[in-house]
């Protein structure tokens, strides 16, 4: 539970459902550290912006394996439990572990080695880099570009993790469902909550608002459409009932009454 009050999903307006919608979206219930941004939506828009700039230019699974070694440092249970999972698409539970533990398993290449090692490092105390440091990478075949990359990671994970600790926000119940050891080793922090996560209810996109207003606008064109085909179809009747009714009794001859 986070250590400020937030505004409750169901009961969200505006820019703040939207954002909330956004993430039940993409997680299949609002995560807790959503809750928070509920009274700066403006900043989780320009952290996704900046995520969004960060991983355009870095692979997938160096960015997770950067990540990862940044949450961990930092001592954040919620981001550490996440892209540790993440990091299962390419290596075992069991090779996760042992990067957290500082050493270097098989699938892992040297250059993925010193990368990690690396990037720890900055979360811990950027401080303490050298050009040494940096100059290691750039031997293991790292440019420039990618170091740049590398640190921009940690500093931006840096950024987050501060937040949702400094206001106290823990990691989701569906976290749990990770293979226990790893979920052990990777719960550096605050524990898993283990209340039911938050489920919007029937969140309205604003693209189910643009198909309702479609269905209506198609709905009232039929509606005149009908109207005008049903005027017209009744103007028709009354012509032939007035061309078979009254025109004949209006040519009728006149009948002569004689007067006695």
């Amino acid at each position: 539970m986070a250590f400020i009050r937030t505004i409750d999903p169901n009961e969200s307006r505006g820019d703040v459902r939207a954002m909330y919608e956004r993430q039940q979206a993409s997680w299949g219930y609002v995560p807790n550290y959503a809750k928070i941004f509920s009274h700066r939506p403006e900043v989780m828009a320009r952290w996704a912006s900046l995520l969004a700039g960060i991983r355009k230019t870095i692979e997938p699974r160096r960015f997770e394996l950067v990540t990862l070694a940044a949450a961990y440092e930092l001592k954040n249970s919620a981001c550490a439990l996440a892209h540790g999972k993440a990091l299962t698409r390419w290596l075992s539970p069991a090779d996760v572990a042992a990067l957290l533990d500082d050493e270097a398993p098989s699938p892992l290449s040297e250059g993925d080695v010193i990368m990690v090692r690396f990037a720890r490092k900055v979360a811990r105390d950027a401080s303490a880099i050298t050009a040494g440091d940096v100059e290691a990478l750039k031997v293991a075949g790292f440019d420039d570009g990618e170091i740049f990359d590398i640190v921009a990671t940690v500093a931006g994970r840096a950024f987050f993790t501060k937040l949702l600790d400094g206001l106290g926000i823990e990691p989701d119940r569906p976290f749990g469902d990770i293979d226990e050891s790893l979920r052990r080793r990777l719960t550096v922090g605050r524990p898993i909550d283990y209340r039911a996560p938050t489920h919007m209810e029937e969140p309205v996109t604003r693209s189910a608002v643009s198909h309702m207003l479609e269905m209506h606008r198609l709905r009232r064109s039929f509606t005149r459409h009908l109207l005008r085909r049903m005027t017209g179809f009744v103007a028709r009747m009354v012509r032939a009932w007035q061309a078979a009714v009254l025109t004949p009794r209006l040519h009728l001859p006149r009948v002569r009454t004689k007067r006695a």
